[in-house]
């Protein structure tokens, strides 16, 4: 028993230093960062001064500032558009993967690369190149008959559509996740709907979207997160311009913090969106009930 016990308290040792990295990165680099920020929303803080408390006046102008009402309709916009969009164009790529040839693999990794890459600063200048009046975009169009100068990102109506255009290119994990899960999909229902003459859109409707639905729940609660925390192509490529037609929440927070200085606003701003992310991600689990299959094959 002895020996046992000492064991034991070895391994436990053990594997408490391998987690010690990760509990201290997760300490310094996320809880205390938010105790601070969550001080600093109650405080009239410029970062070069010390701050001061003033209450609750930070979340008071939130209230009567336009640009924050402005900053979240035009985020909630982006999320709720580019989010379907992208699940269902990576279901697509997905349910085109499925089929196992000697080039699947390279495949694969193509459609992956543009979520490695899609974020980076790079790309994002890259893309708003693309879209600019002498950029390819319009050189394509005009090639094909389609005359055009159109300031894609200098026009209310469609600067939006150049961000949102980005996010769904930036599909590859989404299709990744669903090709898992096609995978798992039992053979054994297709033969089955085979012999009562199914066709192959009753076969989707019927079996493979119904089983499916946890996954896209999953892709669906990660995706709207990330829709609200879009910040590198926005920043990059419009800073929220024309008249403030894409000026996504955490820009707009990224230039109170920085730009004007308010950071106690900013940090205001931050838990703000935290509570609107908690709210739509509850709405979202209680809705799950209502179309998320759970039984079993």
């Amino acid at each position: 028993m002895r020996k046992i016990k000492e064991a034991l308290n070895k391994e436990s040792t053990v594997g408490f230093l391998f987690v010690l990295p990760f509990l201290a990165g997760l300490l310094m680099f996320m809880i205390v960062p938010m105790i601070i920020s969550l001080y600093y929303s109650f405080c009239k803080y410029n970062i070069l001064s010390p701050p001061v408390f003033i209450g609750l006046d930070n979340f008071k102008n939130m209230m009567v500032d336009s640009l924050f009402w402005k900053s979240t309709g035009v985020t909630f916009a982006y999320a709720f558009i580019s989010v379907p969009l992208k699940l269902i164009f990576a279901l697509m790529v997905a349910m085109l993967l499925l089929k196992t040839t000697k080039v699947s693999g390279f495949y694969r990794a193509v459609y992956y690369l543009p979520s490695i890459i899609g974020g980076s600063v790079a790309v994002a200048i890259l893309w708003k190149r693309m879209f600019s009046m002498d950029g390819v975009v319009n050189t394509l169009l005009n090639s094909i008959g389609i005359h055009t100068q159109m300031s894609w990102l200098g026009n209310t109506s469609t600067a939006i559509w150049v961000l949102i255009i980005l996010t769904v290119w930036q599909f590859g994990s989404s299709m990744l996740i669903f090709l898992s899960s096609l995978k798992q999909v039992p053979q054994e229902l297709y033969e089955a709907a085979n012999v009562d003459g199914a066709n192959a859109i009753t076969k989707f409707f019927k079996i493979t979207l119904p089983i499916l639905t946890p996954t896209i729940f999953f892709n669906l609660i990660m995706q709207t997160i990330n829709g609200f925390l879009a910040f590198t192509q926005c920043y990059i490529i419009t800073q929220g311009k024309p008249m403030n037609s894409t000026l996504l929440y955490t820009v707009y927070m990224y230039q109170q913090s920085f730009g004007f200085k308010h950071t106690g606003y900013g940090a205001a701003m931050a838990w703000v969106m935290l509570l609107i992310i908690g709210v739509v991600t509850l709405i979202l689990f209680a809705t799950k009930k209502l179309w998320v299959y759970e039984g079993g094959l």
